[in-house]
């Protein structure tokens, strides 16, 4: 692989990232909590994760404007547009693929 500088590593890296919130908006389809039970993660926790790393930098970014960035509109506007009541099949998936404390 060709040696990259770290402005190019981390212009990469956010151009990666810029894609998935834009697959992940497109494909509203999926539901957050099939995304956790195949994944682990959602897109709430993408957006915890933008939120956390704006607050690493001490940027003030609030979790509603986070959300929204992952979004891309208000969390509320998305939840009543596209999601939908978890099925008792999905919800037991979850159940069994949570972490452990």
């Amino acid at each position: 692989m060709t040696t990259l500088t770290k402005k190019q590593e981390i212009e990469l890296e956010a151009a990666a990232f810029r894609r998935l919130v834009v697959h992940l908006r497109e494909r509203s389809d999926v539901q957050n909590i099939d995304l956790m039970n195949l994944a682990g993660f959602c897109r709430n926790c993408l957006s915890n994760w933008y939120r956390e790393a704006a607050e690493d930098a001490g940027l003030p970014v609030s979790k509603d404007e986070s959300r929204e960035v992952i979004y891309g509109m208000p969390y509320e506007d998305w939840k009543n547009l596209h999601q939908k009541e978890a099925s008792p099949v999905q919800k037991a998936a979850f159940e069994q693929n949570k972490p452990k404390d």
